[in-house]
């Protein structure tokens, strides 16, 4: 009990503490939640794939995106989901850490893109995961983001569940979302998905898809990680 605590009152004077770096806990970098060796050797998806940012090394595109150009247009994810990234956003999804959702916030908003769309669409939280985890951390990513650059957030709508997708293969998480999306009202020009982690795309696809035949125009995700293709493809 009492090593519960220490912890707990460890990781509250770390959070009351501002000026220190939230990976090692040293000086942090002035205004900001990190030190400059941290967000140095940060997990950055420099190489990735120009539609889906898959970590890549050498072609501009990766092989799923030249057989099957995906809905959306293009993925923003500065990041490859690996530690520390992978245990902030496990803190943020399943322990609803508003520390690891503000430093993740912090990380997608450090290099805005060059021209921000005039709303961002969350991806909707299944039913079994709004109850699982008391929120949907992809809408407070896009609330966190909308109000840092003032762009609205509008809200889809999950015409159907499907299969839980963490067992499925690519292909099947294509087929099994398709059509699983839709909006209640028109959508302006330029949209931009916002979620988490992207693993294979298909959700985005489907969403993206859904935007599409909304009146979007240009469709665009960002997400805090990209999970390289070789974890999930199978």
């Amino acid at each position: 009990m009492r090593s519960g605590y220490l912890t707990r009152l460890s990781a509250w004077v770390r959070e009351a503490m501002p000026g220190y770096c939230a990976f090692c806990h040293l000086p942090a970098a002035p205004g900001l939640p990190w030190c400059n060796a941290c967000f140095t050797d940060l997990p950055w998806n420099f190489q990735g794939c120009h539609g889906c940012a898959e970590p890549l090394t050498l072609t501009t595109y990766c092989s799923h995106c030249q057989l099957a150009p995906p809905a959306f247009e293009r993925v923003y994810a500065g990041l490859v989901y690996a530690p520390p990234v992978s245990l902030l956003i496990h803190d943020f999804k399943f322990h609803a850490s508003a520390r690891a959702g503000h430093l993740l916030a912090e990380l997608m908003g450090y290099t805005p893109p060059e021209v921000l769309p005039d709303a961002l669409v969350p991806v909707p939280a299944s039913p079994v995961r709004a109850k699982e985890r008391g929120f949907n951390q992809a809408e407070w990513l896009a609330r966190k983001l909308g109000s840092k650059w003032q762009v609205p957030v509008m809200r889809s709508k999950r015409l159907r569940q499907g299969k839980l997708q963490h067992s499925l293969s690519r292909k099947e998480r294509l087929t099994n979302l398709k059509g699983a999306f839709a909006f209640d009202t028109p959508l302006p020009a330029h949209v931009a998905i916002v979620d988490d982690v992207l693993t294979t795309g298909a959700t985005a696809h489907a969403l993206a898809e859904a935007a599409l035949a909304a009146g979007a125009k240009q469709v665009d995700v960002w997400a805090a990680a990209r999970t390289p293709g070789k974890d999930i493809d199978r």
